[in-house]
C-alpha cells in the first residue's frame, strides 16, 4: 500500500530542520508515486509479476491467488499471447499464419481469455479497465481508477473475501474522497463478475442519496463492454450464451425496472437484483432476499418513534446469511457520541461485534494538501512549537498538536491545509466532525467533554478480558452465614470480572488497608442502570506505586441482594473498606422509603456481622442523623464536583490502572451540560465512572497507605490469603 506508516518511535527521532524536511520528501515521494492498476501496483507484497510480452511495460503484476491457474502458469512458461496461443490452438488442431487477420483474432481471444481471469481476482484492475463514473462538478467521465484511501479500504474488504470470510465492515471516514461510491462499485464487481443471482440493497441517509446511486449504476452499465457482459451472461440453465446468440438484445436490456417501484432494478444477465432505499422511509427495504447491503452515512439517521437506526439495520440484514461473498458495510462521518454508529463502531474496535473497523483520516486523502513557499521556516515553527500545549486562539491549534500529526504520518504540505482550514472554525470538535485525525478525536460530540480522549486512551493498553468470570459464593445468599465458606465459582453467566484474585502472603504477616470495594447503586430491572462493584487492590501504593483495578461486579438485581452480593466480595478480598454511594439508600425524609423498609436497614444489618463500613466524616448534609447518615458516601452538589474533578486528575496523571474498556468508553462520553452539572450522554451510562470517581478519592484521601505488620504470636506459619 501507498499511504505512509505512522511510526511514532522513528519520528520522534527527527532533531532538526534537515532531518525533517528529507523525511517530508520521503513521504511526498510515497504519496506522488504513479499508481498504474492496469499493470498492477508492482509495490503490493501481495502481488507478483508475470511477463507478457504484449504488455506495456512487458509484464503485469496480479494477485498471489493467481498464481495456481493453468493459464497462469502457461504464460508464466511462455511469456507472451501469441506462443501461448500458438502452443495452445496446436494442441487443440487450430492453427493461424503469423501475421494474419486469423492470427490477430487468435490473440485478440487470449487476451480476453486472460483478461476474464484476471478480472475474477483483481478488483482494481476491473475497476479502472472497465468501470466509468461522472466527475463531480461535471466533465467528461472518467475511469475509476482507486485513490489511496480507497486502495486501503479496498484492501480490507479483499482480506475477508480471500479468506473465504463473509464481508463485515464499519468505516469511519473523513469527507470527500470517494467511500461510498467504491463500495458501491466493489458490490457491483462481485454481481457482475463474481455469482451470480446476488441481490444487492443500498440505504442511504436520504432519498437525494437513493437517486444519485440509481443514476451511477445505470452510467456504469451503458457503457460496460458487451463482449464483457455477454461473456458473463447467466441464463436459467447455467450455461453461458455466446454474443452472436444474443446481439443487440443483451445491449437493450442490460438493466430493466424490477416490477413497479423505481427504487429497483434488475440486471439480467447476472440474474440480480439492485435496490435502493433511505432511512427516511425504511418500510421499502423489508422483506427482500439479499445477499449484500450497503448503509451509507449512519452517523447522521435520525431515531423517531418507530423507527431507529438498530431497526433499520435489523430489518434490511434480517436476511442475510454468514457467508462467503455476502456483504454489509455501514459507512459514515462521524456525528457525535453516544449514538448507533459509534456504539457500532467502537464494539467492532474492541473485537466484540462480526463487524471489522476502518478508518480513514484526512491526511491520507490526496487533496487535503497545500504547497508551502518556504519549507524550511514552516519545518522550523513546527520543531519549535512541538512543546506548546496552549494557544490563545480558538481557530488554531497547538504546537503539540500539530506535531501529532506530524507524528501520525502527515506531510508537511498537509499540515499547512490543516492551519488553513482550521481558521474556518471557532471549536475544535467541529473540525474534527469534518475532519478526523484519528477515529477518537472523529466522535467528539456538541457537549462538553470532560475527560481529555488522548489521556484516556493512553489508560487502553492496560485493559483486558478477565481471566475469570463467575460469582462470589457464601453458605448463604443473606444474612451472617453469606459471609462463611466464601469462594470464587466459575460460570459464564457471572457478573463478576475478576482480573486478579485476592493476594496472600506467609500468615505472620498482615497487610493493613490493601483492598477497597465501591458499591453505585442500580435498579433491578434491565431498563435501569446497571449496580457496579467495583474492587480496587492498593498494595503497590505502600511503595510509591499504583493501585490497580482487580475486579468488577455489574448487573441488574434488587438492593438488599446487591447489598449483600457487595458484604461478601468484601469480605473475600480480606475485609476490604466497603464504600456504598448511599444516595439512593438514605433520604432525609423521615417519611420515604427507598424499596420499602428494608432499605432503611441495610446498614445496620451489615454493621452487626462487622463488614468493615467507610463511614464518612460529617453528616452535615442530611438533618436527621442516623445510623444510616453515618455510613456511606453521599453525592450532592458539593462532593460530585471534587471526585469529578479529582478523576480528571488521576485520568490525565495515569494515576491508577484500569482494567475495563467500558470504563473508558463510560469517560468519553461523560460531558458538563451547559447548567454546570456532569452526567453521561443521551443514551449512556455512568456507573462505571461513578465507582472510580469515589473508589479513588477514598483511595487517595482517605484510606492511610498499606503497611504490613508482623504478627508472630500466631501459632502456624503456613500461608494465609490477604
Amino acid at each position: 500500500m501507498d499511504y505512509v506508516s505512522h511510526d511514532v518511535s522513528e519520528m520522534n527521532d527527527i532533531g532538526n530542520v534537515e532531518e525533517l524536511l528529507a523525511e517530508n520528501r520521503r513521504r511526498r515521494e510515497i504519496n506522488m508515486r504513479i499508481y498504474d492498476p492496469i499493470r498492477g501496483d508492482l509495490e503490493d507484497p501481495q502481488r507478483f509479476e508475470l511477463p507478457i510480452e504484449e504488455e506495456p511495460g512487458g509484464s503485469v503484476f496480479l494477485p498471489l491467488e493467481m498464481r495456481e491457474e493453468t493459464m497462469v502458469r502457461e504464460l508464466q512458461r511462455h511469456g507472451s499471447y501469441r506462443m501461448y496461443d500458438r502452443v495452445v490452438n496446436r494442441r487443440r488442431g487450430r492453427r493461424a499464419e503469423p501475421g494474419s487477420e486469423k492470427d490477430r483474432l487468435h490473440i485478440e481471444n487470449v487476451r480476453r481469455e486472460f483478461t476474464l481471469l484476471r478480472i475474477r481476482y483483481d478488483f482494481p484492475f476491473w475497476a479502472a479497465s472497465f468501470v466509468y463514473i461522472k466527475v463531480k462538478g461535471g466533465g467528461e467521465s472518467r475511469r475509476f481508477v482507486l485513490n489511496a484511501p480507497q486502495r486501503k479500504l479496498v484492501e480490507s474488504l479483499e482480506s475477508m473475501r480471500r479468506m473465504g470470510e463473509p464481508i463485515r465492515l464499519i468505516l469511519l471516514k473523513a469527507r470527500q474522497w470517494g467511500g461510498s461510491t467504491c463500495v458501491q462499485l466493489y458490490m457491483a464487481w462481485l454481481q457482475l463478475v463474481q455469482e451470480v443471482s446476488l441481490n444487492s440493497l443500498i440505504i442511504a441517509h436520504q432519498r437525494a442519496g437513493t437517486d444519485e446511486i440509481l443514476e451511477m449504476f445505470t452510467h456504469m452499465l451503458e457503457r460496460y463492454p458487451d463482449w464483457l457482459l455477454e461473456s458473463l451472461r447467466h441464463s436459467p440453465e447455467g450455461q453461458g450464451e455466446t454474443a452472436g446468440k444474443r446481439g443487440r438484445r443483451g445491449k437493450e436490456r442490460r438493466i430493466e425496472a424490477a416490477g413497479m417501484s423505481r427504487s429497483a432494478f434488475r440486471i439480467p444477465a447476472r440474474n440480480c437484483k439492485v435496490k435502493v432505499g433511505s432511512a427516511e422511509r425504511p418500510d421499502a427495504c423489508r422483506g427482500g432476499d439479499y445477499n449484500l447491503v450497503h448503509f451509507s452515512e449512519v452517523g447522521l439517521w435520525k431515531a423517531t418513534k418507530g423507527k431507529t437506526p438498530e431497526m433499520v439495520v435489523r430489518s434490511a440484514c434480517s436476511g442475510v446469511l454468514l457467508r462467503h461473498n455476502t456483504m454489509i458495510v455501514m459507512e459514515s462521518t462521524a456525528n457525535g457520541t453516544g449514538n448507533y454508529f459509534h456504539t457500532e463502531y467502537s464494539a467492532a474496535k474492541r473485537g466484540e461485534s462480526q463487524f471489522k473497523a476502518l478508518f480513514v483520516a484526512w491526511y491520507e486523502i490526496d487533496q487535503y494538501s497545500t504547497p508551502i513557499e518556504d519549507e524550511e521556516s514552516f519545518a522550523a515553527k513546527l520543531l519549535e512549537g512541538r512543546g506548546e500545549t496552549v494557544h490563545n486562539s480558538m481557530r488554531r491549534e497547538t504546537g503539540a498538536y500539530l506535531w501529532s500529526l506530524w507524528q501520525r504520518g502527515a506531510t508537511l504540505e498537509a499540515i499547512n491545509w490543516y492551519v488553513n482550514e482550521r481558521m474556518k472554525y471557532n471549536d475544535h470538535g467541529q473540525m474534527a466532525a469534518e475532519y478526523p485525525s484519528d477515529d477518537v478525536e472523529a466522535f467528539v460530540h456538541s457537549g462538553a467533554r470532560v475527560f481529555d480522549q488522548y489521556n484516556v486512551e493512553r489508560m487502553r493498553p492496560d485493559c483486558m478480558m478477565p481471566p475469570q468470570i463467575g460469582e462470589i459464593m457464601g453458605d448463604a445468599p443473606f444474612g451472617e452465614r453469606a459471609l462463611q465458606l466464601l469462594r470464587f465459582v466459575p460460570s459464564e453467566r457471572g457478573c463478576l470480572k475478576m482480573w486478579e484474585d485476592r493476594g496472600w502472603t506467609p500468615r505472620h504477616l498482615v497487610m493493613s488497608d490493601r483492598y477497597l470495594v465501591v458499591v453505585d447503586i442500580g435498579g433491578r430491572c434491565r431498563t435501569s442502570d446497571w449496580s457496579v462493584i467495583l474492587v480496587i487492590d492498593r498494595e503497590d501504593m505502600k511503595d510509591g506505586g499504583k493501585p490497580r483495578i482487580v475486579a468488577q461486579w455489574r448487573g441488574h438485581t434488587e438492593m438488599y441482594t446487591l447489598a449483600w452480593k457487595a458484604a461478601s466480595i468484601a469480605k473475600y478480598y480480606h475485609d476490604a473498606l466497603l464504600v456504598v454511594e448511599s444516595n439512593t439508600i438514605e433520604t432525609c425524609d423521615p417519611y420515604r422509603r427507598v424499596d420499602g423498609d428494608q432499605s432503611y436497614s441495610i446498614f445496620r444489618e451489615l454493621s452487626d456481622v462487622n463488614i468493615n463500613l467507610y463511614e464518612r466524616h460529617s453528616s452535615s448534609d442530611c438533618i436527621r442523623e442516623t445510623l444510616s447518615n453515618r455510613y456511606g458516601f453521599h453525592t450532592n452538589i458539593n462532593t460530585k464536583p471534587m471526585i469529578i474533578s479529582g478523576l480528571i486528575k488521576a485520568v490525565n496523571e495515569q494515576m491508577y490502572i484500569e482494567r475495563d474498556e467500558e470504563c473508558l468508553d463510560e469517560y468519553l462520553t461523560y460531558e458538563q451540560r451547559q447548567n454546570g452539572s456532569f452526567g453521561a450522554i443521551a443514551g449512556k451510562h455512568d456507573d462505571l465512572l461513578m465507582t472510580r470517581a469515589i473508589g479513588l478519592h477514598v483511595c487517595f484521601n482517605e484510606m492511610p497507605l498499606p503497611a504490613i505488620f508482623d504478627c508472630r504470636w500466631f501459632e502456624s506459619d503456613k500461608p494465609i490469603l490477604f
